[in-house]
This record gives C-alpha cells, structure tokens and sequence, in this order.
C-alpha cells in the first residue's frame, strides 16, 4: 500500500514523495521574469521536503497574464531567470515544475491585494482580451473577442514554444492550465462557449482545443518527461463543464500522452455556491483516478498529515497538492514526515533540534 512519503515514478522522472506544491501566483514578476522573491519561494519549498515544486501559471502569451505581475515564459529571454529558479529546486531535491497557461478574458486584472478589478491600458493592463466566445465574465469585465481559427493556431504554438523553454530552462515536469475559468477552461464550459465552428457546440468541438494543445506540447516535451493537465472537474453550475465530462475528457488525454490529472474545479463565472469544506474536490480526483484509469493529483483544503496520507493509501489520488498550508509553513513535509513516522524511512537529512 502506497502512503505519503513513498516516492512515485512517472515515465523517467522519480518524486521523492506524493507532496506537491500547488501553482500559486505570486504577483511578483516585471515583465514576466523570475526574480529573487521566486528563487526563495521556490526553493524554500523544496528545501522544505516537497517531492514536486511547480511555479505559479506561467503565461505562453502576455495578453495570457492574469495581471500584469504574473510569471512569463512567452520570450526566449525569460529562460535563464527560470533556469536559476529550476536549479535551486533540483538542487534541494524536488521535482521542478513549471504550469503554462493563457487567462483568456479573465486576463489583464490588478493583483488581489489592488482589488482584483479589470485594468485597462492606462493601468497597465491591455486589449483586446481573447476568449472562446466573445461572452465576459462578468458584468464588470471587458468583452473579450472570439477568437478566430488563425488565432486558435497561433495559441497553440505559444503552447507549444512555452514548453520547449520550460526544456531548455530545465524542468522536468510540464502542467497545463486548463481550469479555473482560465482560456482552455473558456473553450471546455458550454457556459463560455457559445461557437458554431469545429470549437464550439459538442463535447467533442469544446475539448479539441485543449486537445491540440496537449498534442503539440507532447511532440516537443520529451516521451521520458511527465506532462500533467490541470483541469476544473466541475462548473458547480447546472449545463456547464461536469465531472463526467472531465472522466471523459481524462479518457481522451491519456491516449494523448498525459500522465496526471491535476483535479481542481470552478472559476467559469463568478458567484457560484462552491460547498467548500475540507478535502471538497478530493471525490473528483478519486472518480477521474478509478473511471478514467489515469492518475491523478488531489487539491483543494488539504491541511494534515493524516489527511494527506488516507488520501494516498485509500487510493483516491496519487498525488497530493497542497497550496496555502505550504505558505504557511514550507515545512510541512518534514513536520509530516515526522508525525507520520517516516523520518527515518526517507531520504532527508533530520538534524535540526526544531524537529
């Protein structure tokens, strides 16, 4: 039986263990490059004990910005700030992983602690925003364009050349962003896509997108590398993006070279009631694991150490994905370890009188 502290192996790539940190924005970038906040975030984390380190969303684009502090990697010139970034993690003994991702019509926002609203061009912020449909997200939010067939190409090769960089940068392990209301998100939801094309209307036409995506990403990324795609389970809304549509949708990425489904869910449109309590995606992970036979990464109100591993040994999910705790307390996997009997067993160095 596998618990938390037992390493995984994915394709050539082994973790030290099943705790990952989850992509967390950081609003900490000028122009999309890693700086010193990101080199200590980062490998605190991995000297703090986590198996796998992944950066925050990392735009293909920089119309692809959530806001205008958001990490990049849509320029050559963004390679050797991460390559520092990537080499500290490896150094401590984590995985590093880097998430790619377009925000879509959810772009071009001031970050939280500046309130969150839409930014213009007179505050650093740009148009036009791009979205599945020209549909926004809120009543408050500019109204993106439908993006034509040409740009949808075009959005695919930034996937695509984003993920050559991650190589060239040195990570290990590539994740998609397709969740959170964000542009793959926006092509999935019937709540967001409204098109009559070939991207638009079936459940086929609404994946192809993320599809083509995952397809032109795998010919780049190398077959001995993991390659995760992020997805939102659920809408949490009636007629939009559902969990059996996220198992069938898990079926076809899995054909295509992806080897983990990293469970969220929500972001589509605001105000929706999330029945948010400890563990509250883990069902998700747990049905797209069992139905889709691929494996998949839990996230979502993970705090303790027990929690974490029922989580792994009851085999709902093969990863765990912690966020705000790893704020918190970098050291959570050496606390864990030691609560849960493991410092002896994994390959970390316990000499500190803290522990």
């Amino acid at each position: 039986m596998a618990h938390l502290f037992e390493p995984f192996k994915i394709r050539e790539v082994t973790f030290r263990n099943r705790i990952a940190v989850s992509p967390m924005c950081q609003y900490s970038s000028t122009n999309g490059y890693a700086n010193d906040w990101h080199f200590i975030h980062l490998a605190s984390r991995a000297v703090g004990g986590a198996g796998i380190v992944i950066t925050e969303a990392a735009a293909v684009e920089p119309r692809g910005r959530i806001s205008p502090q958001d990490l990049g990697i849509w320029s050559d010139s963004h390679i050797e700030s991460l390559a520092k970034t990537v080499a500290l993690i490896h150094n401590f003994g984590a995985v590093a992983g880097i998430q790619l991702a377009h925000a879509g019509r959810k772009a071009s926002t001031a970050k939280p602690s500046k309130g969150g609203k839409a930014l213009d061009e007179s505050q650093e912020g740009w148009r036009p925003l791009i979205s599945s449909s020209a549909i926004a997200f809120s009543q408050d939010s500019p109204v993106p364009e439908a993006l034509s067939l040409e740009g949808i190409q075009e959005v695919i090769d930034a996937f695509a050349q984003a993920a050559k960089r991650s190589l060239q940068a040195g990570f290990k392990l590539v994740e998609i962003h397709a969740a959170h209301g964000y542009l793959l998100h926006q092509f999935l939801s019937p709540l967001s896509n409204q098109r009559q094309d070939d991207y638009g209307g079936s459940f086929e036409n609404r994946t192809r997108l993320l599809r083509e995506v995952v397809q032109a990403v795998r010919e780049v990324w190398p077959q001995t590398h993991p390659l995760w795609v992020r997805i939102s389970a659920t809408d949490w809304v009636d007629n939009g993006w559902d969990i059996e549509q996220s198992i069938a949708l898990s079926d076809k990425l899995k054909s295509l070279g992806v080897d983990l489904i990293d469970t969220s869910s929500g972001g589509t449109i605001p105000g929706v009631h999330i029945p948010i309590k400890p563990g509250y995606q883990t069902e998700f992970a747990e049905r797209i694991r069992r139905e889709a036979n691929i494996h998949t990464g839990a996230v979502g109100l993970i705090t303790s150490p027990e929690q974490a591993d029922e989580i792994i040994r009851t085999e709902v999910a093969d990863i765990v994905l912690l966020g705000r705790e790893l704020l918190r307390n970098p050291y959570w996997p050496h606390l864990a370890a030691k609560q849960l009997g493991h410092d002896k067993l994994w390959p970390v160095q316990y000499d500190r009188a803290w522990l």
